[in-house]
This record gives C-alpha cells, sequence and structure tokens, in this order.
C-alpha cells in the first residue's frame, strides 16, 4: 500500500521526538533559573541548581545500590526535601517511586512494601517506629537508607545502616540520567485507601506524570515562579503531581513537616506563600484558628481544594478571610485533579451565597483528561444534563492510571467500556459541569428515596457552631435507612442534637434531614477525607 504523502520520510528519529518525562522540567529550571529558591526547609534554602546536583547524586546512589529499570523505591516521610527530591531521582534510574502514606500501620505498610516489591527503603527517622514493625514482618532483606532531618527534634533511634544526606553524597553530581525507553514506561506506585481489604496498587507513567504536572499548571493559571506550600501530602497521588509541577515554572517549594493553622499563616506571612493545595478540613484549620495562630498577609493566597467536596459554607468562609478558592475533584487513579470547576466572568456578579454553591461543583475536565461524563453505570448512557438526574461519573483520556499493579480483574472492570468507572454518583449541569452527589456505597436509601450525605453534610456545616460534619445511613427498621449525623463542634461552643437537627429541617426536606446527631471527633485520613466506614462501626444503638 502506498503511504500518504505525509508519511513518506517523515518518520519519528532522535531530533524531533523523545518520550514525555516530568524530569525535563527539572533540568530545565536548573539550566535556566540555577540561582533561584527550589526548596525552603527550616533554615536550608537549596537552589534549582543544587536540587537537579542532588537529585543526580540521588539517582548514582541508587544504582549503585543496583536499582535500575522497574525497580521499586519506597519512601516513608513528612514533606521534607528528601520525598521532594525522591521524584525526580527515582525516575532519573527507571525506577518507580512509593511514596508511603505516613498514618498507616504496620501490618498495611509491610503489605504494600511487599506487593510493590521495593527494593529501597528511605525513612524519615520520626516514623522508624512503624517501619521497625512492618520491616521486622517483610520475610526477607531491604535496605533502608535514614532521613535524620534537622527539623525532627525527638529521639527515635535509626533502621537503616545509612543517613540520606550520606546517601547521596556518595553519588556522582554529573550523573548522566537518561529519558525512559518509552513515555508508558512506569514511574510511580500509589495505593489506595483499602477501606473494603488489601489497597489496591495504582501504577503511574511518565507520559501521566507530564501530563498532570502541565494540566495543573493551565488549571490554576500558575505563573512562573509561584511560592508554593507543602500542606498536602507528597505521598498522596505525589503530592497532585505538583512536585513536578512546581518545577516546570521553577517555583519554591516551602517544606511543612506539621500541618497545622499556626504553621500555615507563618509560612504565608514570612515565606510570601501564594499557592497551597489542601482537603476541606485544611480550609476549616484556616476559618477557625484562633488569634494566636494568625499571621497578616497583604497579598494574594489560592488554594487548590479537593479530597472531598467543600461545603459551600467553608468556600464563602475561605473567600471573607482572602483566600481565592480553586475546587478541583479526581481519585489516586487519575493522577490526584482531573476535574476544575473552571471559574466563569459571570460568577462574580452572583450573590455570595450562590456564588458559593456553584464554586462547590466538581467542574469540567483538565485540559489534559479528554473525557468527562456523568452516565447510567450499566448502559453507559449519559444522563440528561439537567443538574437533577444521577448517573455515576466516568472519565477517559491521558490522566487515567496504566491499571492496577497485578491486580488483572480490577484492572479489567476499572476500565469496562472503554471508561474509567470512578464508583461517585453525581448530576450533569446544563452548562456542562458535573456536581457529586455520593460515593455509590454512600447514597442513603430510606423509605425507598436517594438521600445525598454530601448535600445533607453541606447544610450542616452552615451551622455556626460546626467545625466539621459527615453523614452515614444507619440501620432502620421502618425506613431501612435514615440519615445519622457525626458532629464536631468548635471550642467552647454548645449546641443539643434537637438543635441541630431543627436547624435541618429548616433547610431540608424532612425525609433528609439526621433522625440521630453523634457529636465528638470524626476519623480523618492523613489527607483530611472522613473515613466513613469507621462511622458506620460507631453508629449509636436504638
Amino acid at each position: 500500500m502506498t503511504r500518504n504523502i505525509y508519511e513518506q520520510h517523515l518518520d519519528r528519529n532522535d531530533a524531533n521526538y523523545l518520550p514525555l518525562t516530568p524530569l525535563t522540567y527539572l533540568r530545565r529550571s536548573a539550566q535556566v533559573y540555577p540561582d533561584r529558591i527550589a526548596q525552603i526547609h527550616g533554615d536550608r534554602r537549596i537552589t534549582w541548581a543544587e536540587t537537579y546536583e542532588r537529585c543526580r547524586r540521588f539517582a548514582s546512589a541508587l544504582q549503585k545500590q543496583g536499582i535500575g529499570l522497574g525497580d521499586t523505591v519506597a519512601v516513608m516521610a513528612p514533606n521534607v526535601p528528601a520525598l521532594f527530591e525522591a521524584h525526580f531521582a527515582v525516575l532519573m534510574v527507571g525506577g518507580v517511586l512509593n511514596a508511603l502514606n505516613t498514618r498507616l500501620d504496620a501490618a498495611a505498610l509491610t503489605f504494600i512494601l511487599n506487593h510493590g516489591e521495593a527494593k529501597v527503603l528511605i525513612t524519615d527517622r520520626e516514623l522508624n517506629d512503624v517501619m521497625k514493625d512492618a520491616v521486622a514482618d517483610l520475610g526477607r532483606d531491604i535496605f533502608v537508607v535514614d532521613i535524620d532531618d534537622p527539623e525532627y527534634t525527638g529521639d527515635n533511634d535509626h533502621l537503616g545502616t545509612v543517613e540520606y544526606e550520606d546517601f547521596i553524597a556518595a553519588g556522582d553530581p554529573g550523573y548522566e540520567w537518561s529519558y525512559p525507553a518509552d513515555e508508558w514506561q512506569a514511574c510511580c506506585l500509589n495505593y489506595t485507601s483499602g477501606t473494603t481489604g488489601n489497597p489496591k496498587g495504582v501504577v503511574y507513567s511518565h507520559r501521566g506524570a507530564y501530563l498532570i504536572s502541565t494540566g495543573n499548571a493551565l488549571a490554576w493559571n500558575i505563573p512562573s515562579h509561584p511560592v508554593y506550600l507543602w500542606t498536602l501530602p507528597m505521598f498522596h497521588c505525589n503530592g497532585w503531581g505538583f512536585p513536578w509541577t512546581v518545577a516546570m515554572v521553577a517555583g519554591t517549594s516551602v517544606c511543612l513537616r506539621r500541618v497545622d493553622a499556626g504553621n500555615i499563616f507563618r509560612a504565608i506571612a514570612e515565606h510570601k506563600v501564594n499557592h497551597f493545595c489542601g482537603a476541606p478540613i485544611v480550609l476549616g484549620m484556616l476559618i477557625n484558628a484562633t488569634a494566636e495562630q494568625r499571621r497578616n498577609f497583604d497579598h494574594p493566597v489560592k488554594v487548590m481544594t479537593a479530597g472531598a467536596p467543600p461545603p459551600a459554607a467553608v468556600l464563602l468562609k475561605m473567600e471573607r478571610e482572602g483566600f481565592d478558592v480553586t475546587h478541583v475533584y479526581g481519585l489516586t487513579e487519575c493522577y490526584g485533579p482531573a476535574v476544575v470547576c473552571a471559574p466563569q466572568d459571570g460568577w462574580s456578579l452572583l450573590a455570595d451565597e450562590v456564588r458559593a454553591e456553584t464554586k462547590s461543583r466538581q467542574g469540567v475536565p483538565y485540559h489534559m483528561l479528554e473525557d468527562l461524563m456523568v452516565a447510567d453505570a450499566g448502559t453507559l448512557e449519559p444522563v440528561p444534563r439537567d443538574g437533577e438526574t444521577m448517573g455515576e461519573v466516568f472519565m477517559r483520556g491521558n490522566l487515567i492510571m496504566k491499571g492496577y499493579l497485578k491486580n488483572p480483574d480490577a484492572t479489567d472492570a476499572a476500565f469496562a467500556g472503554g471508561w474509567f468507572h470512578t464508583g461517585d454518583l453525581g448530576v450533569w449541569h446544563p452548562d456542562g459541569y458535573i456536581q457529586l452527589k455520593d460515593r455509590s456505597k454512600d447514597v442513603i436509601i430510606s423509605g425507598g428515596e436517594n438521600i445525598s450525605s454530601i448535600e445533607v453534610e453541606g447544610v450542616l456545616y452552615k451551622h455556626p457552631a460546626v467545625i466539621t460534619a459527615a453523614v452515614v445511613a444507619k440501620p432502620d427498621e421502618k425506613w431501612g435507612e435514615t440519615p445519622c449525623a457525626f458532629v464536631e463542634l468548635k471550642p467552647g461552643v454548645e449546641v443539643t442534637a434537637d438543635e441541630i437537627i431543627a436547624f435541618c429541617r429548616e433547610r431540608l426536606a424532612k425525609f433528609k434531614c439526621p433522625r440521630y446527631v453523634v457529636f465528638g471527633d470524626i476519623p480523618k485520613t492523613s489527607t483530611g477525607k472522613i473515613q466513613k466506614f469507621k462511622l458506620r462501626d460507631m453508629l449509636p444503638e436504638d
């Protein structure tokens, strides 16, 4: 068959094609902005040139340890330079970075280390108590490197045979890393929460990592040289891709070991932080901060939030505090954020409450996500764009994972019909914006009526005494299920269950209102997601 004219001697070659990888962002920033500060951690200031050299030393040291193509390197650390640098160094040798959740127990960590077949473990000394138990149960040897961070003031023992700074110092500063042979090559491994069994290992590619980092910059309109505060754990979907995004725009990463309102306000004021990410729980910290925790700042601060649908009341309070909040939505399986509530010009003219409700929707696809729809879970037939008809949220495109490690059945189920099945339920508005209504497992069916726990929670957050709220189904002999509200109150504030219920009845149909209210601390993951499976074990008796 004769090829058309555009297929004749116009092939890919080394001059016109290189696999996409976020490593190019690091190299460029080091070349173009060598003296700009890349990392701030306590009293340390590390430039982009120094960061690039440290990553090359790190990669060289890993190679000397036998790490190469397809080998897993696990890192257990808070947001410190070692974890930031691992997002580049591990990829430089063809390895796969497995950033571990710092709140997991030893049994879960042992499972992950073995399932991912980690050959090297890099662990912060503060976390060595749990890692000691996890390593002891591995049933095999693993090379361990300790991070002895000067910002850690505790006295935990070392677990490894070498400290991180000594480990990378032994590496070659001129190490010549290579592009991946194929941009589809795996670069990162992240584990889902595993609330219904062992967690699933989500595999990312160099291509996807490159595109999510680019998508972040486009979706958030990030300028060159932002000052980015690490309130979001870097282990969570690789920090939503922001280690690579910050490198792309030659920004400054301000590390934060302890995420609390005081530390956030202090960093904003002292380092002129102008961007940070976090779950709604982080927003709650800020709007409920004490006078002692607050600091004055006079520059704009952009906040990206996801992890759970943010209540409109919280968004409105953040806006009044001077923060510009962008709401995004995604899952581990789509590199973190893949959907953004892109602002429209007319929204500024809306009344405060209406604007906040509008901005609380999940939104439209990222630039790098090709398709998004709300559809019937069985037929994949899109639902009407009426803002009322419920369906499952589906995605497809270049921001979707390679698949689940060693789990072909789960991978095939997730990709059935040529779409990624999120398991989230939502509606599609006439303007094309989607809005979540619940996880499929969290919908409350009471007397044959579906109740969105998110809708009820949104009302509870409007109560002036409430800091955090979560609603789950409680079995009921008459109705099948009925809403039960778990509520955290502001310090020093008292309110009764009857008052909470009455507040809801003024704003919701009666059948949607909680019949039970439980006061106290609400269990959350390290990224601020409320653990509803634990709340179901805490349901009150009749």
